[in-house]
Parts: C-alpha cells; sequence; structure tokens
C-alpha cells in the first residue's frame, strides 16, 4: 500500500513538473527577417484623366501588416510617402480594398487594424500633364508576429509617362484676352505658386485639385548620403569571429513546438483516461497471436496509428482555419474567453463535480468499425477509439497545445505539436509490447491517477486566467489587473500545495493518513511557489511568471523603482560622449512596441549587478528602431543593390543595425570600443542573468586589454 502510495506521488511530482514547463513559451533568435513582405505595383486606367496605383503585398505566414489608420501611440500605419510628382495630382488617399481585421493588440494594448494573407492599397492620380509625369515615392508599413516586430520600412517605386499607357487629355481653353477681366477664384481652384507668378521655373503643384482631404507625407527633395564615418562601417566579420551566434538563420520554434507536444503527450499519459488502457491493450496484442513478432508488429502498427490520428488532426485544424486564422486565435478576444470558460469547465469536471465524456454513440460506432474489420484497419480504429475515449482528459491538453503551436506562427506548427503529443502517446505501447516483463513493474490503476486530474485541475484553473486576462485588457474592464491576477494565482498554489500534503480532499480522492516525503517536499514547492509572488502584491518584477501575469502597468499600488534609462537616444553623440568620457559603449537595439524588450528590461535589467555596470561602466545608448519623428533630410543609402531612402529616426537605427550588425530583430545588445569595433559577440533576448553579467564583464574586459 505504501509501495503504490509513494508512487502515485512520484507521478504527481512528474506531473507538476511536466506541466510547468508545457505551459512555457519559447523564443526564437534574433536573425534578419527578409521575407516578411512580398510586394508588387502596377497602373490601372479608371479614366480619360485618371490612373489609379496599384501596391499589392503577399504577407508571410504569422505576420500582420497594419492598416492605414493606426490611434496616437501605435505602431507604423502603412502610409503612402511622395518623394516628387510632376504632370499629376493625388485624388483622395491611400485606400485598401478589403476591411482590416480589427483586433486588441496586446503588444501595443489598443485597438487594431491589420492585414494577413495579402492585401491590395489604392490610390487615384489625376494626369494633368503626361509628358511631365513623373511619380516617386514608397509605400511606407510595419509588419508584427506574435513575437516581434520589424522595423518600419518601405517599398520603392518610380513611374513614368510610359507606365500611363495611351491618355487623352481635354483641350485646353484659349488664353484670356490681356485686357479681360479677371474672374474671381472659386473655392476649388488651385492657386498658383508665387514663384511662377514672378516668372521663375515653377515645379509641378502637388496639390489636389479636388476638394477631398489627402493625407500624404512629402518627403524633402534634399538626398544626402549617410556619414561614411568608421562608426558606420559593418563590423559582422568581426562580431563572427567572436562567435556570435545571432547570425545563426535556424529556427527553433518548430523544435520547441514539439517538445511541448512531447511533454503534453507525457502528461495526458498519466492520466485516469489512458493509463489504464496501456496494460490492457498491449496484453490483448500479446494474446491475440502466439506469434510474439506479430503481436509486436500489431502493437506498433497501433502505436503508429495513433499517431496518425493526431497528426491528421493536426494538418485539418490547420487546413480549415489556415496558419493566419490560427495565429488569430492566440490574440482574439472572444477565442479567449471560450477558451477560459472551457478550461473551467474541465478543472471542475477533474474536480470530481461531474464525469465528462463524449456520447457512448460514437465509441460504439467506432468499437463496432473495430470488430467488423480485420488487419490493420482494425487496429486503427482501436488507436481513433482510444482517441475518443480519453478526450476528457486529453481535451484541455491537445486545445493549450494548439494555441501554443499557432502563437508560433509556423505554417506546420500545429501538425508538429500533434507529433510530439502523439509519439509520446504511443512510446508505452510500442514499448510494452517489445518488452512485455516491464508491465510487471507499471504501477496498478488506483487512487495516484486521480490525484493526477486534480493536480491538472488545479494547472488549469491557474492557466485560465491568463486567457481570461487578454479579455479583460481588450475591454477595459480592469477586473484581473496584475494584484488580482497574483492574489488569484497566489490562493491557487496555496490550495494545491495544501492538497498534495493530504490536507484537502475531494470526493473520488483515497484516503490517505499520513503524508509520504515526496508528497511533503512537493507541498513545500508549491506552497513556496505561492510565498514567491506575495511581493509581486506591491511591484516586485517576478520574471518567472512575466510571461503570464498582467503588464506591470496595470497594477494600481507599485513600489517597484529598479528601471534602467539609458543615457543616450542618440548612436554618434553617445560615441562621442563615451570617448570623452573613457568608457565603452553598450548599444540597444529595441523597440515602442517590443515586448520582448521590455521583458529583458523587467527581468535582466533589474538586477543590481546589471543596473551598476550598465549605469557606471558603459555609455548606454538605447536606439528605437520604430521611432516614427522625420529625420531633417531624407539620408539614401545603397542596400543589396538598391537605394533605399530613410525618411525617419527609426529607419536610420533599422539600417544601422541591418547595414552594421546584419540583424533586424530587437531586442539585439552589442558591445563596442570607440571606433565602432565589436568588444564581444552581440547578444539577443535571453533572461539569463548571470551569462549576461558574463558576457557584459567580457566586454570590459575587452575594453581594457585595447586600452593598454
Amino acid at each position: 500500500m505504501m509501495k503504490q502510495q509513494s508512487i502515485g506521488v512520484l507521478s504527481r511530482r512528474l506531473i507538476l513538473s511536466l506541466a510547468l514547463l508545457f505551459v512555457g513559451f519559447g523564443i526564437a533568435k534574433a536573425q534578419i527577417v527578409s521575407d516578411a513582405v512580398r510586394w508588387s505595383h502596377s497602373v490601372e486606367k479608371t479614366g480619360d484623366t485618371e490612373r489609379t496605383l496599384v501596391f499589392s503585398a503577399k504577407i508571410g505566414a504569422g505576420w500582420h501588416m497594419y492598416s492605414t489608420t493606426v490611434p496616437e501611440g501605435g505602431p507604423q500605419p502603412t502610409t503612402l510617402l511622395v518623394d516628387k510628382i510632376s504632370g499629376a495630382q493625388l485624388v483622395g488617399k491611400l485606400t485598401s480594398t478589403t476591411a482590416p481585421i480589427e483586433k486588441y493588440d496586446q503588444m501595443f494594448e489598443m485597438q487594431i487594424g491589420y492585414f494577413d494573407n495579402a492585401v491590395t492599397f489604392k490610390q487615384k492620380i489625376k494626369i494633368t500633364d503626361p509628358e511631365k509625369f513623373v511619380f516617386e515615392g514608397a509605400v511606407r508599413y510595419m509588419v508584427c508576429n506574435d513575437s516581434q516586430c520589424l522595423p518600419p520600412t518601405g517599398y520603392e517605386f518610380s513611374l513614368d509617362k510610359s507606365a500611363l499607357g495611351n491618355i487623352s487629355m481635354p483641350k485646353k481653353e484659349s488664353e484670356p484676352q490681356a485686357n479681360a477681366t479677371p474672374q474671381p477664384l472659386k473655392d476649388t481652384d488651385p492657386v498658383e505658386p508665387a514663384s511662377e507668378a514672378m516668372g521663375a521655373p515653377a515645379e509641378e503643384d502637388t496639390t489636389p485639385a479636388d476638394t477631398q482631404a489627402t493625407e500624404v507625407e512629402v518627403a524633402s527633395s534634399t538626398v544626402p548620403m549617410i556619414s561614411s564615418s568608421a562608426l558606420w562601417e559593418p563590423v559582422i566579420d568581426e562580431l563572427k569571429a567572436f562567435g556570435d551566434k545571432s547570425h545563426a538563420q535556424a529556427n527553433s520554434s518548430l523544435w520547441m513546438i514539439f517538445i511541448y507536444g512531447f511533454l503534453g503527450g507525457l502528461i495526458a499519459l498519466m492520466t485516469p483516461c489512458v493509463w489504464p488502457m496501456i496494460p490492457m491493450t498491449v496484453s490483448f496484442f500479446l494474446k491475440r497471436t502466439k506469434d510474439r513478432s506479430k503481436s509486436i508488429r500489431d502493437a506498433i502498427t497501433y502505436g503508429l496509428s495513433i499517431i496518425v490520428v493526431y497528426l491528421v488532426l493536426g494538418l485539418v485544424v490547420t487546413g480549415i482555419f489556415g496558419p493566419a486564422a490560427l495565429n488569430d486565435l492566440a490574440t482574439n478576444a472572444v477565442f479567449n474567453i471560450i477558451f477560459f470558460l472551457l478550461l473551467v469547465f474541465f478543472a471542475i469536471s477533474f474536480f470530481g463535480a461531474f464525469e465528462l465524456v463524449l456520447p457512448a454513440s460514437w465509441t460504439n460506432k467506432i468499437d463496432q468499425k473495430a470488430d467488423s474489420t480485420t488487419g490493420l484497419l482494425s487496429i486503427f480504429f482501436m488507436a481513433f477509439t482510444l482517441a475518443l475515449v480519453s478526450f476528457s482528459c486529453t481535451g484541455p491538453i491537445i486545445g493549450t497545445l494548439l494555441v501554443q503551436a499557432a502563437s508560433m506562427g509556423d505554417l506546420l506548427g500545429p501538425a508538429v505539436g500533434m507529433f510530439g503529443f502523439s509519439l509520446a502517446l504511443a512510446l508505452p505501447f510500442a514499448l510494452f509490447a517489445i518488452f512485455p516483463s516491464m508491465l510487471q513493474s507499471m504501477p496498478k490503476s488506483g487512487g495516484w491517477l486521480n490525484s493526477v486530474k486534480v493536480v491538472l485541475a488545479f494547472l488549469e484553473l491557474a492557466l485560465s486566467l491568463k486567457f481570461l486576462s487578454v479579455v479583460d485588457l481588450a475591454y477595459g474592464w480592469h477586473i484581473l489587473d496584475r494584484e488580482t491576477f497574483l492574489a488569484l494565482w497566489i490562493v491557487i498554489f496555496a490550495l494545491l500545495g495544501l492538497y498534495l500534503l493530504g490536507k484537502i480532499n475531494f470526493p473520488h480522492d483515497t484516503p490517505s493518513e499520513k503524508t509520504s516525503i515526496p508528497g511533503l517536499f512537493l507541498g513545500i514547492i508549491s506552497l513556496a511557489f505561492a510565498v514567491y509572488m506575495i511581493p509581486g502584491l506591491w511591484g516586485a518584477p517576478l520574471r518567472s511568471i512575466s510571461a503570464f501575469a498582467p503588464p506591470l502597468n496595470t497594477q494600481d499600488f507599485n513600489l517597484y523603482s529598479g528601471e534602467v534609462h539609458a543615457k543616450f537616444d542618440d548612436y554618434e553623440s553617445g560615441m562621442e560622449y563615451a570617448r570623452k568620457q573613457g568608457k565603452p559603449v553598450l548599444v540597444d537595439f529595441s523597440g515602442y512596441g517590443c515586448v520582448n524588450c521590455r521583458k529583458m528590461e523587467a527581468s535582466v535589467w533589474i538586477n543590481d549587478e546589471v543596473k551598476r555596470i550598465l549605469e557606471q561602466d558603459y555609455v548606454l545608448i538605447t536606439l528605437m528602431v520604430d521611432d516614427k519623428a522625420a529625420l531633417p533630410e531624407i539620408i539614401e543609402v545603397e542596400e543589396n543593390g538598391q537605394k533605399v531612402k530613410l525618411r525617419t529616426i527609426g529607419d536610420k537605427w533599422s539600417y544601422l543595425q541591418r547595414h552594421k550588425f546584419g540583424a533586424n530583430a530587437q531586442p539585439f545588445y552589442v558591445a563596442l570600443d570607440h571606433n565602432g569595433k565589436p568588444l564581444s559577440p552581440s547578444r539577443a533576448y535571453d533572461e539569463d542573468v548571470p551569462e549576461y553579467i558574463k558576457w557584459l564583464r567580457g566586454g570590459l574586459e575587452e575594453y581594457k586589454n585595447q586600452s593598454r
């Protein structure tokens, strides 16, 4: 009896550990992303003297582009920039042919319109002189996914009279006689520039002739080249010489989805819906035939059939909804509140209030199919029966996995996640069939399985609050601000600790007179976690749960004041100051909409040693790559064989990051000497504080060695 209790406690400990890992999120390393959007443009004839410019964008899976109107403080809207226009006038605004998707954006904490997959924008122009027609400019845009935003950039275009096709201009009215009485100007008549009235050569007027408002940013005509100073020279080779890893192009997100799926499958294995099926099913295959090799083959086929069932489920989900729709689920308010209610519903069931099963007719029909068929097909139907019977235990795990896979933004995410889940679920059936003696040491079904369900119920309650938090932020209810969220988590994990210590019992629990030693330590861990969260009620950052708790700015009572602020937000000025002070430089490429940047600031920079080094030993320069403030003059550069115009401060810093360091994801940190040369490899998002301190000290040591 004591042996069974110890096994049960150890199983609960494994479940808790795996579940806490399962709900984590993986972050890919910083790297150049160049194919998020692909553009093309054309010209449509819409009248004798009217043309429509058509800009078509194909948006990569998992990315979204913002609409032409965005609230103040939000991301870069899609905007038409005019560098030069002659022989034509703009008519109206740049508009999209389809309505944007309106959703609450957690990254910017506001309601924003955006586009997925593809979008077409149109801009009408009125031709005034086809022989002089020239139109040069760009469509400025910004794209984000659920983990990062790329800096605002522009799709450059240039049109001349050849793009207009055949055009018939109306005959001009005869010039008025010199002694004719001048007619008063109408409100809609264009006013000629003063320079033309004085006889000086005039540029073509770009003011629309009609009365519609035209919101177009007209850039300066001055086009200086960017500084050729050594501060801007590329140092990609030098970074690689330091062993820089930020330039690796391998994307780890699919691996992370697979790992989450595999861990979820291990959790599902030790539930009352699946665990008892293992010895029953393996024994059936071993007794089905005297040929042991055939029984092993059947059991392995059964395991492969389980994989096929769940893999098909992942592919069907992707096929029905599409990768973009799945990505939307992670931030969709309606979906999140439904999923919150479902998790609470499952938790109540796991606590023992009621038994949740699929309609018996479903499983009966599948059983009949399995009995009426033979060979491999019957084994497949048996696997499908397992999937249906175990739904009440595996449903919440699969649902959570699909949400996480969707948030990764990978086309194959749901399928890869389901493969990992089913692989973990299928392995025991194959292993026990090959090594049947292992069945004897397998823990028997008993009260410990119900304990597993109760532990999962507590974890589902805690996780459900994350989904409710999204809805609370979307509608501004303020019923789940950070301190409320933390108070609920503190209570949930405190109750979980008491349950593991045997102080709380539920209807289907097997009474236990004594608490085992493993149960004691497991209860201490859960209670300690609850105590750890208590300081968060007064503003402690709690970096270990920063991915789940609402943002710190939702907290009403906050005593925390340990933020680190950069001394400079201009590259050249900061470098000059560092030279005079005799200190190395730490350049921080960040963004107003960069969630991972805020995580680093809240979990790494608040460390006393990190804060001291940044403020005393380095000159910290933070460059916002999405700063929309206009540059005094357009800067024209050549990148990848094409001319690129930098119009905003953010454009300038984004180009600096791409050109000099070969990266465009944020956060991105690099230590430099006074000549702009790296002192160590660059560093991206990584919340490992000791490694970050080691990296900072490595740059300081290299700087001292160079100064000797």
